[in-house]
């Protein structure tokens, strides 16, 4: 292990359970420790020789509550804040109410009836002279011009009291006109918003003494704040407070509101996380000097760019960053760096789009690395019978190009729609600028913008005005062909007059002022198709479509049936050219299913009919464990598929239908929750269906209750333990791959040992390391005292469900990187050929730097390797006739086994060198051979 790799450690909103939601991007999280704790912990890594990659978050920052000090900054001088163009906020949206305002969704009722309810109250912070509006967490300071409409009420009475001390009345009057002084927040002149700025500071420091000193005037504003709250049951009572929310810099809302109306832009549709304008030099610097410390400190070595996809011009950034990084670098070695920062990029890409080779990074975090070798250990002739079965059990009959492009609308139109509005507002004003395009009217345009976000083929583009690329060309034409295919649109003109502002393509024959909105539109765009996609796949249509599940994660790509061994090969070559230190990765805090419970469902593409066998015959068992509403069975039939899918994959080894199944029901019940909501058919977090969820949770219970003869158990569990035998034979083949191909291998949080979690939260568990750390040690101390390890290797196969099997190979194949790290990150990566029998069930490749090679050699699909027998495929009679190239010259030396042990034989014929297949997996299912390498 080189890295540490762990979510962001800045100020997060209190509480956070990720780090994702920074409220301040130059401290360190208080709640995860201070400065001398992490000092203590940079030096623990240093003493073990390793560093750590930080993971920062340029698109967003967590807004709410009451803790970053921008946003508050915001809400309290709206568009002459000094921070108001950090954050992504259209100030003169569509809706008149809005203009120069933000819109809050934060209330969990409508406005009217949080207020009437008492949920809104007006309260002073006296040490630091500020009124603010509470609402649980939420802090939502109070314009200090609108001052006056707190402090005048009742002023009579408070002169009254004061007739002994006039000079004190007098000061309060004087805060008042300071206060009815200040310039207006919509006033932008620089000289006005110094002279605000400097006004208010005055007006609070007034504030906080009068308060402080003179008790009838603290009794005079905690009596105005009681009669600002109102009095339950009297709604006349809450004009005060309801007069005074008009005057501010937000307009308070319900949080479904949002998706209709919110006028900032957000990360996805999540209210809470507000984009910020780090495409602006002064944001980035803001945003920056901690990050830039670091490096110069050397507390860390590398940096994670959390969801680049959502930036104005994420190449621009990149350059900055490293341009950053460089000055820091340059300035302390005192002579240029030449080579790039270790950047990664969590860009999510579209199989088989790949990453753009001009961006000054060092790769992505992965997830097309996962795609791939979890599609190299599915088996594609299944393809057409799980599709037809699928079919037929569910009654779904989109295939999942149409149901993708269905859910992206459903976002579009549902959790988007501010956004598209945007978009078509600006779109409008362009149209209207021009004789040939005025006739185009906003609904049209809407309409035709709708369309082309649902059409688009992958995340996003990245054409500004200083870069494009055919490529993003090919896919913007792509997206323009199908959205005029689909459209209902009598005059398809107007595509292509969106087609010329997304490509700027005719952007020099608009006036200058013009010409900015065109860019601008272009832009947003761009921003707008990644969250589209985001929702529309990730969140929704991998929920939705369920014929083989293992395949929908991030990144993947459900109609890409399998990966064939050819196709691997050249990715990899692909890597290891433009982006060899990229990360690979099988599991993230990202994921949908583990590692493990992906290999598991995996199987089931070399079971087919076994899984219609199966599927038919429980469904049969359990129809009377369905509910029945309006006469309805629920959960529907592809819930049930997927439950059927999941219960495979997650199911904790070991498990008979005598244990105590109330941790794998509970983790199920949460997941099956969540999925169907995310499916957004029956029931969502906005819309949330009591009934169906209710349904959902005991048919579970049903299945899972182990209380009286249960026929369903009976049934399921055999099957379970034979597909998740072979899933773990899988699971080692896709760790040894993920260890050796081009990039830099990530494990994930406690997947060094077998891991069967599902999506988050159940990803986002603690882990035992303690007990890793105790089976690394004696691992290693019985390899070491023992001569021939054969007996180790032949315990951990007979033992392969306690996960020590996989946590040998990690330790073994990491040993080996750290050893021979410039081979694994420079050196040629070549396939090697098979032949035989089992030839297809073999991938083979070798890397070499100089006289120095390792050959791999992982078998696949094992449940048909093996004949569908739960037999070790070691040896012979498995392998007897399938041979696998070895490569190179004989006279250069001969190879070792570094799993095993041994040396195994290579001969020669007329098409070269070649292994027998069944001397290489003799003792052990994988191979990891070595030549001209130091012992290990």
């Amino acid at each position: 292990m080189s890295h540490i790799y762990a979510s962001p450690f800045l100020k997060a909103r209190a509480g956070s359970p990720h780090g994702y939601d920074i409220v301040d991007h130059n401290a360190l999280d208080p709640e995860l420790g201070d400065e001398a704790s992490f000092a203590t912990y940079v030096q623990a890594l240093q003493e073990h020789g390793m560093s750590q990659i930080l993971d920062i978050v340029p698109n967003h920052m967590g807004v709410g509550g009451d803790d970053n000090a921008w946003w508050l900054d915001v809400l309290e001088n709206g568009e002459s804040s000094a921070y108001a163009r950090y954050f992504d906020i259209d100030w003169h949206p569509a809706n008149p109410a809005l203009r120069n305002k933000v819109l809050l969704p934060f209330l969990g009722d409508h406005y009217g009836a949080t207020l009437e309810q008492g949920e809104l109250t007006l309260v002073l912070n006296a040490d630091e002279g500020t009124f603010g509006v509470r609402y649980y967490e939420h802090l939502f300071p109070v314009d200090p011009r609108s001052y006056p409409q707190i402090l005048s009420f009742g002023i009579e009475l408070l002169e009254h009291q004061l007739s002994r001390d006039p000079q004190v009345f007098s000061s309060f009057t004087a805060l008042i006109a300071d206060c009815h002084a200040l310039p207006r927040r919509t006033e932008l002149a620089s000289t006005r918003r110094t002279k605000r700025t400097r006004g208010i500071a005055a007006c609070k420091g007034h504030l906080t003494e009068l308060y402080r000193h003179y008790p009838e005037i603290r009794a005079h504003i905690n009596r105005n704040l009681r009669h600002f709250n109102g009095t339950l049951g009297q709604p006349e009572s809450f004009d005060p407070l309801d007069r005074l929310l008009e005057k501010q810099a937000y307009r308070l809302a319900y949080w479904q509101v949002a998706s209709d109306e919110i006028n900032y832009r957000r990360f996805f549709d999540i209210n809470e996380l507000a984009g910020i304008r780090i495409e602006d030099d002064d944001v980035f610097s803001a945003t920056h000097r901690l990050v830039q410390r670091l490096i110069d400190n050397g507390e860390i070595s590398g940096l994670r760019i959390d969801h680049p996809d959502g930036l104005s011009d994420p190449f621009k950034y990149y350059g900055d960053l490293q341009a950053m990084i460089a000055s820091t670098l340059d300035a302390k070695v005192q002579e240029p760096t030449e080579a790039n920062y270790y950047v990664l990029v969590e860009k999510v890409l579209t199989y088989p789009e790949h990453l753009p080779v001009e961006w000054p990074v060092s790769g992505t975090t992965g997830y097309e690395a996962a795609h791939l070798l979890n599609g190299l250990l599915i088996c594609p002739d299944s393809e057409h019978a799980l599709s037809r079965f699928y079919r037929q059990f569910t009654g779904q009959s989109d295939d999942f190009s149409e149901l993708l492009y269905k859910r992206k609308k459903l976002i579009i139109h549902g959790a988007l729609a501010s956004d598209l509005t945007s978009l078509a507002k600006l779109a409008s004003s362009i149209a209207q600028t021009d004789r040939h395009t005025r006739d185009f009217t906003y609904q049209a345009l809407r309409a035709a913008t709708a369309e082309i976000a649902a059409c688009f083929p992958v995340y996003r583009t990245y054409i500004t005005r200083e870069r494009s690329s055919e490529t993003d060309y090919h896919y913007i034409r792509q997206a323009i062909t199908q959205a005029k295919k689909r459209s209902p649109a009598n005059d398809i003109q107007i595509f292509d007059f969106l087609e010329e502002l997304i490509t700027l393509g005719e952007v020099n024959r608009y006036s200058p002022r013009i010409r900015q909105e065109v860019v601008r539109f272009a832009l947003r765009f761009q921003q707008y198709t990644a969250p589209v996609m985001a929702k529309g796949l990730e969140d929704t249509a991998l929920y939705s479509y369920n014929r083989l599940v293992s395949m929908n994660d991030v990144g993947f790509d459900p109609r890409a049936f399998g990966v064939s061994v050819d196709t691997f090969h050249q990715e990899n070559q692909r890597r290891l050219s433009a982006w060899p230190q990229s990360m690979v990765t099988t599991s993230t805090h990202d994921s949908k299913r583990s590692e493990d419970v992906r290999t598991r469902i995996n199987i089931l593409s070399e079971l087919p009919r076994e899984w219609r066998q199966h599927v038919s015959r429980w469904s049969r068992m359990n129809r009377h464990k369905k509910r029945l509403v309006n006469d309805i069975p629920m959960p529907s039939r592809n819930d049930e598929y997927l439950l059927y899918q999941i219960l495979l994959g997650a199911w904790p080894p070991g498990t008979t239908p005598e244990s105590d199944l109330a941790g794998i029901r509970g983790r199920i019940e949460a997941y099956m929750l969540k999925a169907v909501r995310e499916a957004k058919v029956f029931t969502s977090w906005i819309n949330p269906n009591p009934e169906y969820e209710s349904a959902m949770q005991l048919f579970v219970r049903a299945l899972l209750d182990n209380s009286r003869n249960n026929e369903f158990l009976k049934d399921f569990i055999p099957f379970q333990q034979r597909l998740g035998w072979f899933g773990l034979l899988s699971s080692l083949s896709q760790t040894l791959l993920k260890l050796t191909i081009p990039g830099v291998p990530d494990i994930y949080q406690g997947n060094d040992l077998c891991a069967f979690n599902l999506v988050d939260p159940d990803n986002r568990a603690p882990v035992d390391f303690h007990r890793r750390q105790r089976a690394l040690q004696a691992l290693t101390t019985e390899y070491r005292n023992n001569s021939d390890p054969r007996a180790l290797l032949q315990d951990l196969l007979t033992q392969i469900e306690d996960g020590r099997a996989k946590l040998f190979l990690t330790w073994r194949t990491l040993t080996l990187r750290r050893q021979q790290y410039s081979l694994f990150i420079e050196g040629e990566y070549f396939e090697l050929k098979t032949r035989g029998h089992r030839a297809n069930h073999i991938c083979a490749f070798g890397r070499r730097l100089g006289d120095k090679e390792v050959i791999v050699a992982v078998p696949r699909w094992f449940a048909r390797l093996t004949d569908g027998n739960d037999s070790m495929p070691l040896g012979s009679p498995t392998w007897d006739d399938t041979w696998i190239e070895a490569g190179g010259d004989a006279s250069t030396g001969s190879f070792h086994n570094v799993l095993t042990d041994e040396v195994p034989q290579v001969s020669r014929n007329d098409n070269g060198l070649w292994f027998r297949a069944a001397d290489l997996f003799r003792y052990f299912p994988v191979a990891l051979l070595t030549r001209n390498c130091a012992p290990l």
